[in-house]
């Protein structure tokens, strides 16, 4: 039986199995809430120019949700989300651009650190761990510079619960950026049979880190101890100026005196100069 001799109302049944899906639209509204929503969740301050990346990271969470606009999960989320939604949420609208050794005149300086340090305890913070290159140079250098029985603790943070996973698994591909042949010896083991390709931090490199979700926009900050050094690099552009203060306010009272702040490149701490004095390409010491 052909299509055609379908009854009216099988052939509109017919054509609406097999029609494509039709895509939600992202509207100026729901991109506005959503700006909104981030910046209330995460402190994140979305460019308005970023809408076709939002539309492109939140509509699995349509999909997944069973939501036909993007008007309805936002709606949902608002009325009643659980924290596994908007963690969800928060997760698809943060950004994870990192690497090994990345910023590399940071780890000469913080090496510098470190050594003037060896007869005390030490604390590091990384508070933009990602997917975990960065807290795992921080122990690289911490064993290159002091040993692994060194007296330190790295903690290691960040807003998106994905990507901490990966890191706590220390798992990376063979060729990743920023590791050299001696450090792989040194630090990794290499993948055998089916993980060929692959390599893991070894456990001495990896005791002392310790991964933990936070959220750098929120008022009330709950830290396990001070900090003799911090990295929090590549995260204030992306929230708006009261809110950077707001951090960088935070930090300076989480951390020792004349501790170290390493900011990325293209950050800079004007409006904090009563609390963080320059000290080097980028790098920041703790005033008072």
């Amino acid at each position: 039986m052909t299509a055609l001799s379908l009854a009216p109302a099988a052939l509109a049944s017919v054509r609406a199995a097999t029609a494509p899906a039709v895509e939600a639209q992202l509207g100026r509204a729901e991109f506005e809430r959503v700006r909104e929503l981030i910046h209330r969740q995460a402190g994140i301050s979305l460019h308005a120019g970023k809408q076709a990346m939002v539309y492109s990271r939140l509509s699995r969470q349509l999909r997944d949700g069973g939501h036909a606009s993007f008007a309805g999960y936002l709606d949902a989320l608002e009325r009643g989300g659980s924290a596994g939604q908007w963690q969800a949420f928060v997760n698809c609208l943060t950004t994870n651009l990192t690497a090994f050794f990345r910023e590399e005149h940071h780890f000469a300086r913080l090496a510098e650190a470190l050594q003037a340090r060896r007869n005390r305890a030490v604390a590091l913070w990384c508070n933009a761990a990602s997917t975990g290159e960065e807290p795992y140079s921080l122990a690289m250098t911490l064993a290159e510079t002091l040993g692994t029985a060194a007296n330190a603790r790295i903690l290691a943070t960040d807003i998106d619960t994905r990507v901490l996973a990966t890191a706590a698994r220390g798992i990376y591909d063979a060729d990743a950026r920023g590791l050299g042949p001696a450090r792989l010896r040194a630090h990794f083991l290499r993948g055998k049979g089916a993980q060929a390709g692959s390599i893991r931090v070894k456990p001495e490199i990896a005791r002392p880190v310790e991964f933990r979700r936070f959220n750098l926009a929120e008022p009330h900050w709950s830290l396990p101890e001070s900090f003799d050094i911090v990295f929090c690099r590549n995260v204030l552009i992306y929230f708006d100026a009261p809110t950077q203060r707001g951090v960088l306010e935070r930090t300076h009272a989480a951390m020792r005196p004349g501790g170290l702040l390493f900011v990325g490149h293209s950050e800079n701490l004007g409006e904090a100069r009563h609390l963080f004095r320059p000290c080097g390409k980028t790098v920041y010491e703790r005033i008072g």
